[in-house]
């Protein structure tokens, strides 16, 4: 599923326009990254939570020509899906 098909089946869903269902979904992931850049984050019951977890500084390897390279350290997020969401994906739980 892409972006416009999520944007269409919230839409449907909650009886409002495209539009509208566009505005919904980017504040929510303008609300995410700007928590996220503050280093909170945001967890939804249910569902799973967003964070952001920090990577050391590592040596690499380039695969074209072997070469050892220093990787900066940086932060990368993270989702860590919640138990509901998992059982649901999973085939363990109620449908």
């Amino acid at each position: 599923m892409n972006k416009a098909e999520l944007i269409d089946k919230i839409s449907k869903d909650a009886g409002v326009t495209k539009t509208q269902a566009n505005e919904a979904l980017d504040s929510f992931t303008n609300a995410v990254v700007t928590s996220l850049k503050k280093g909170d984050r945001v967890t939804l019951v249910g569902f799973g939570t967003f964070s952001v977890s920090e990577r050391s500084a590592r040596n690499g390897r380039n695969p074209q020509t072997g070469e050892t390279i220093k990787i900066k350290a940086r932060k990368v997020p993270k989702f860590k899906a919640g138990k509901e969401f998992s059982t649901k994906i999973g085939g363990g739980g109620k449908k």
